[in-house]
């Protein structure tokens, strides 16, 4: 077995690429403007999937394409191999990606202005696929102390209790705070919202993203109660940078909430994989163990230098120690009231261009969300920016 620093060499993470002028929306920006704000590594995703497009576009024809035992199979295989749950194939459908069936399953297991609650901060897509629909969010504020967060019960519960609440979308890992939730505080949430009726749609597309012997705990896991109360909603896309692949799925083992899932999904027109999307997925998650393992590692190391970076060269701000994710949440208190004017300066100031917490709801307003997702080079050139904008 390899090293991590040896994997990391073999593939090749310390490597700059040029990104500019690709078409990409996180790149093509200010010509000295540096993004670290959207959720997109600055990698080239994992040679087995490279090998896997490359033959694909080999083959010459591109014609329409249907999902496949074998995805179905590579999906089965990855949860068990990772994650320990074992996932029966009819559980799985098949989406262009995880915000396609958050926006969907909005609409069909809700009616307008029902309220989908929220544990904020949280990632500021959901409330367009919320808001955009008709429907109202209800946040409910994480607790914060001493760097750490948690959920107020209390809160939550009378938030499902609401006879206007019908669905909860749980962000499992959390982005953007790098939240791992065990499996007792999930037991508790999936025990009250079945208690008050509230179908919860649990993100999980973070759930590789975890740091070096840390382990995610599937929603779908954890009880009866969460198994056939849940939409769980996955993607190798955050964990192999294939965004732009559109790849994703569905998880749900309550058949009758399957069913509507699937006619959500296939009437909003969400359920069918382009030419590409099918290999892809396939490849990484029956060949991108060793790729995914290094990485971690990396990742981890890219956090570390933040939080010591933070630490000996910012005074006063704190970057909270996330277990998941390559996003590092910045508390900012000492520095703003206001983290949108806060990175609008930064971005003036340096050209680094961070996320601002405002977007992510209530309890965001002081903090900003740095991607660390890059290469060391990168990360550093981004922190002096951010020393120079704050000291």
């Amino acid at each position: 077995m390899k090293s991590g620093t040896q994997a990391q060499f073999q593939f090749q993470f310390d490597i700059v690429p040029d990104r500019r002028g690709s078409g990409s929306i996180k790149w093509d920006i200010g010509e000295n403007e540096l993004p670290m704000w959207g959720a997109e590594m600055d990698f080239p995703t994992c040679p087995a999937v490279r090998e896997a497009l490359g033959a694909r576009v080999a083959h010459g024809v591109f014609g329409y394409t249907d999902v496949t035992d074998e995805w179905r199979a590579a999906v089965c295989g990855w949860f068990s191999r990772r994650h320990g749950l074992e996932v029966d194939p009819e559980w799985l459908i098949f989406a262009t990606g995880v915000v396609p069936i958050l926006s969907s399953v909005v609409r069909k297991l809700t009616t307008p202005n029902e309220n989908v609650l929220l544990l904020t901060p949280v990632y500021n897509i959901f409330y367009n696929s919320i808001v955009n629909n008709g429907r109202r969010p209800l946040e409910v504020p994480l607790t914060y102390a001493d760097g750490a967060y948690g959920i107020d019960f209390a809160a939550l519960e009378a938030g499902l209790a609401d006879p206007q609440a019908a669905m909860m979308i749980l962000c499992n890992p959390h982005n953007p705070v790098g939240k791992l939730w065990d499996r007792e505080t999930l037991a508790k949430i999936g025990a009250l919202a079945a208690r008050h009726h509230v179908v919860v749609v649990s993100d999980e597309i973070h759930c590789d993203l975890t740091d070096p012997g840390r382990d995610y705990v599937p929603f779908a896991s954890v009880s009866p109660e969460c198994r056939d109360n849940c939409v769980v909603c996955f993607a190798p896309t955050k964990t192999f940078n294939l965004a732009g692949i559109q790849t994703a799925g569905a998880m749900v083992p309550n058949p009758f909430l399957r069913h509507k899932v699937w006619r959500a999904l296939n009437t909003d027109e969400v359920a069918e994989p382009n030419v590409f999307a099918i290999p892809a997925a396939v490849a990484a998650y029956t060949k991108g163990d060793a790729w995914l393992d290094a990485l971690r590692v990396y990742l981890y190391e890219n956090k570390q230098t933040v939080y010591r970076f933070a630490q000996e060269h910012i005074p006063g701000l704190r970057a909270v120690r996330g277990e998941a994710t390559y996003l590092v949440w910045l508390d900012c208190d000492a520095f703003c009231t206001d983290s949108e004017a806060l990175a609008g300066d930064i971005r003036r100031k340096t050209g680094l261009y961070l996320s601002n917490g405002r977007q992510y709801g209530r309890g965001g307003e002081r903090f900003l969300r740095m991607n660390v997702a890059c290469p060391r080079a990168t990360l550093l050139d981004g922190l002096e920016r951010l020393r120079r904008a704050l000291v």
